[in-house]
């Protein structure tokens, strides 16, 4: 038996920026998990994915992240996608000082 299709948004990185952007319902990007797409079907998501990649002036290394759902919106399902959506880790600062 297969097992069921996990959810999952289209990240990637600011290409002039740097930092984690997820890929919206409207095709926009968003730094906020809360508004992105979740994709809930294979399909949809590997063709979202496709729409990404064809952003290389907007956006780069595009792929598909596991979420899992709340009450807040997706959540990382993921420690990597946890740590990349707090930003850099080289020092404290952006995301991370926000949070203080």
């Amino acid at each position: 038996m297969s097992r069921p299709y996990a959810p999952k948004v289209v990240t990637a990185n600011d290409l002039l920026l740097g930092d984690v952007i997820y890929r919206t319902e409207t095709g926009d990007w968003t730094r906020a998990l809360s508004e992105a797409e979740v994709l809930r079907d294979e399909g949809a998501a590997e063709d979202r994915l496709r729409q990404a990649l064809q952003q290389p002036g907007t956006a780069v290394g595009a792929y598909l992240a596991e979420v899992k759902l709340s009450a807040d919106g997706p959540q990382p399902a993921h420690f990597r996608e946890a740590f990349r959506a707090t930003g850099p880790s080289n020092y404290f600062h952006g995301k991370q000082a926000a949070r203080t």
